[in-house]
């Protein structure tokens, strides 16, 4: 079952790797949760050469059991739990269930309670990605513990295995539905003091539980960060900044030429220079989006195109939009209706701006390389032509 499962879910989780993100680690007293159920059990006697026998088949209570009959009682109990996620994926829970048998072996009653340490193993998220709006959850679980049989005065190391499935009701409420078992020392029913039970292997149980997962705090992951998009507006504003820097240094080396050569008198100099000095100069400025998306990554970017939107406005000056993909994701064709959308969402905003619609030219570059790594590329330019 657990083969299959992690084939069907990873298969899904292939289906849009896109969704998949990383999530922030939360504070430790984050991600708690406390769990209650009504369970109903099956009892046998098996191991690896009798783990065949039907743990369905029931005599009646208080039947004397002979040393080569086995007897399988079954029983309502409940079980509590409380337990932490420590990630989307993998967690720990304290389980604690009990059963009062009443006369289930040679009229003896058998009442125990068990507490068990269980590893849990979220698969949806640990093959899926992290899904905050998840319904169902497939969680296999593992562990290991102590009982004791309050009856028989006996106690018995016990192993825990068993899935257990929640669904979504709100944010902090999840109904249950977890299949368990549980093996127990062959000795833990007291049939060395009760006579009739030679039982030849250990003591096993089947739980089936229904009840109700409650998340105490925050039950939530929160996404971290794009890195590739802080990066790409960082890069963005270095090559605004040495965008700049050229058209000054180029725009200094033209007037230094323009005075070594004026012949006219002082003030017509000085004019022509201060005329020249005060002519405006604007880089271009880069948006940027996420990969295969055409909304605005940051609205931080658009401070910068304000800025060159009113210098535009105050020249009368037309401004030329150019929209990019990066040619490494998706094929030429669909980046180049990517980069024309990525275009053309800059040109609203810019109309938002209070731009004359005619005064915009929108260009589709389509994907290219032109900067690294890669992620760089998903933009659009915004300069006065």
């Amino acid at each position: 079952m657990l083969a299959v499962a992690s084939l069907s879910l990873n298969a899904m989780a292939q289906e849009d790797p896109t969704e998949k993100y990383s999530v922030s680690t939360n504070s430790f007293w984050s991600n708690w949760f406390i769990q209650g159920n009504v369970t109903w059990n099956a009892f046998y006697f098996g191991g690896a050469d009798k783990f065949g026998n039907n743990p369905f088949y029931k005599l009646p209570l208080g039947t004397e059991v002979g040393k080569d009959v086995d007897h399988h009682p079954t029983a309502l109990g409940f079980s509590v739990a409380i337990g932490k996620w420590f990630t989307p994926g993998l967690g720990l829970r304290t389980k604690f269930n009990g059963i009062w048998l009443g006369k289930a072996f040679n009229s003896k009653s058998q009442t125990y309670l068990a507490a068990n340490e269980q590893v849990l193993f979220n698969l949806h998220n640990l093959l899926g990605g992290y899904d905050e709006d998840r319904i169902w959850n497939f969680i296999p679980y593992a562990g290991a513990g102590v009982a004791r049989n309050f009856d028989a005065k006996a106690n018995s190391f016990v192993l825990s295995a068993g899935i257990l499935n929640t669904f979504k009701v709100s944010k902090k409420l999840f109904l249950n539905l977890d299949l368990g078992y549980y093996s127990y020392d062959k000795a833990f029913v007291g049939a060395a003091n009760q006579g009739g039970i030679r039982p030849a292997a250990r003591f096993n149980q089947l739980s089936l539980e229904v009840g109700v997962t409650y998340n105490l705090g925050k039950g939530t992951w929160n996404k971290t960060p794009d890195v590739d998009a802080i990066k790409a507006l960082s890069q963005g504003q270095i090559d605004a900044l040495n965008a700049q820097l050229t058209d000054a240094q180029s725009e200094n080396a033209r007037l230094k030429d323009l005075l070594a050569n004026q012949q006219k008198e002082v003030a017509q100099a000085t004019a022509v220079a201060t005329k020249t000095v005060t002519k405006v100069v604007a880089a271009p400025v880069s948006v940027f989006f996420n990969i295969n998306k055409s909304k605005i990554a940051s609205k931080k970017d658009l401070q910068n195109v304000s800025d060159l939107v009113k210098t535009a406005k105050e020249n009368n000056s037309k401004i030329v939009v150019t929209g990019y993909a990066d040619s490494k994701t998706g094929s030429a064709a669909y980046n180049q209706k990517l980069s024309e959308k990525r275009a053309q969402v800059v040109a609203d905003e810019l109309v938002k701006m209070g731009v004359d619609r005619n005064n915009i030219e929108i260009v589709a570059a389509g994907g290219v390389t032109t900067l690294s790594p890669i992620s760089y590329n998903r933009r659009a330019t915004v300069e006065i032509k």
